[in-house]
Order: structure tokens, then sequence, then C-alpha cells
């Protein structure tokens, strides 16, 4: 199964989404799914419910909340993350691509995926 993506508020930058939808690619952004202010659980929570890996810049905090989900049992869609600033737009859409090419929905579940290891 393909992976849909869910883009927190960190990463919502317009051409960021159009690039990934012109190239076939489901996004869902925090703002079109009315979760702008939520807590990062929440974020994370959401993007699972409807089976949406979560895309964020905030790399600490949802690292911990992926271990401490994994700690308690709960399961989760995906995690995606990458340093904010670090790439170009084309630079975050072609990784991004990369990794929604490669991998599956199954082999996101419970995982975290780093931008940063997807260089060509």
């Amino acid at each position: 199964m393909k992976i849909y993506l869910y883009m927190d508020e960190d990463v919502m930058d317009k051409k960021l989404i159009a690039t990934l939808r012109s190239n076939s690619v489901d996004v869902l952004t925090a703002r079109e799914a009315k979760m702008i202010d939520q807590d990062d659980d929440k974020h994370l929570d959401y993007a699972t419910e409807h089976n949406r890996v979560l895309v964020s810049f905030n790399m600490g905090d949802f690292q911990n909340l992926h271990k401490q989900y994994l700690k308690v049992g709960k399961s989760h869609a995906g995690i995606i993350l990458s340093a904010q600033q670090k790439y170009s737009i084309g630079e975050y859409a072609r990784r991004m691509l990369r990794l929604v090419a490669a991998k599956s929905a199954e082999d996101m579940r419970d995982h975290i995926e780093f931008l940063s290891d997807w260089v060509e």
C-alpha cells in the first residue's frame, strides 16, 4: 500500500506540497485537517487514524513521542523527520519522493525515517 502523508504545521510549505501533489503523492496538511495549534500527540494520533505518515521538522519531540508510543504498545502510521531549513524546497521534495517511492505504508508503521538518509 502506498504512503499517504500528513504535514504538520512546521512543514506546510505551499511549493513543497504542490511539488509532491504534482508527483501523485497524497498530502494532507494540518491546516486542511483543521489541526492547527494542536499538541504533537494529537497530530500523530490524527495522522494514524487516517492512515497517514506524519511529516515534521520537530525532530526531538517526535523522536520522544515515537519512543513513548512504542514503550506503552501504542502504534502509529510512521514519522518522517528532517531538520528545518537544512535543504532547499526542491531538495526536500526530491528526498521525500525517493522515500515514498521506496517505502510502503506497512514499512512505515511504527517507524521513523530521516530525510537526511535519503540522498541520491
